[in-house]
């Protein structure tokens, strides 16, 4: 089977999370809380969690915050449902949701922003997480790779290994201009069913950080780029919205 867009988004969205299995949530949320606490001044706990897949940063949010996430994956939403009753899960595009309100803290993690597949539609997005961000609250936002620091011909493998249900994950790099083109190949193995081979080309936008930190700057924001973010490996911008003035 060959498709186009991320499959672990999709179809494979029941196995994200076991993939998954090594990326340490709990670290991270402490990071982020602690960069919340750092800049912020708007002095709530509203946070707001874009492409928040299967919700594992909200399950551990939601602990001290009054959280809400919003995600344009039906299949991923329908995970974090299960995972987080009562908590408000929206299915909305991040260039263009209203919720009609503002939060302390805005996220949007993991590089999702790189799939926004246009400069004017990174722009939009940003734009958008500034209007729901409240005077002197912070936004989090982890960019995808920057186009400066992206390798060709990198291979990555991922597999899940339990008894009845078994998934292997190799993608290899490739490169289109100013945007990253991913070559995955997936086995399925489910017992009782067999085994299927997936194979997608997940194409994503790459943005330079700065011209991205100028956009915040843009929509009155204040935004400062952590080289080493979450896992020492990828940025994090931590922006600030002012107490007073725009947007």
């Amino acid at each position: 089977m060959r498709t186009h867009g991320p499959l672990m988004f999709h179809e494979l969205a029941p196995y994200y999370d076991a993939l998954l299995a090594g990326k340490d949530y709990r670290a991270e949320v402490s990071q982020l809380e602690s960069l919340a606490r750092r800049f912020g001044r708007s002095g709530g706990r509203g946070w707001l969690d874009v492409a928040c897949g299967t919700g594992r940063h909200l399950e551990l949010l939601r602990a001290r915050h009054s959280v809400m996430g919003v995600d344009r994956s039906a299949e991923m939403l329908r995970v974090a449902r299960e995972r987080l009753p009562g908590v408000r899960l929206v299915r909305g595009d991040m260039q263009s949701f209203d919720l009609h309100r503002r939060f302390d803290v805005v996220s949007c993690l993991f590089g999702a922003i790189g799939n926004v597949p246009t400069v004017h539609g990174v722009r939009r997005t940003i734009a958008n997480f500034a209007r729901h961000t409240r005077p002197g609250g912070v936004l989090l936002l982890e960019p995808w790779i920057d186009p400066a620091d992206y390798s060709i011909g990198f291979l990555h493998e991922m597999h899940s290994d339990d008894p009845a249900t078994k998934v292997v994950r190799m993608v290899y790099s490739d490169r289109r201009g100013n945007r990253s083109v991913t070559r995955g190949h997936y086995l399925v193995g489910v017992r009782g069913r067999g085994v299927r081979h997936l194979e997608e080309t997940d194409v994503r936008l790459m943005v330079p950080h700065r011209a991205i930190a100028g956009m915040m700057r843009g929509v009155g924001l204040h935004p400062r780029i952590f080289r080493r973010g979450l896992r020492g490996d990828r940025a994090l911008i931590v922006a600030t919205r002012p107490l007073t003035g725009r947007p």
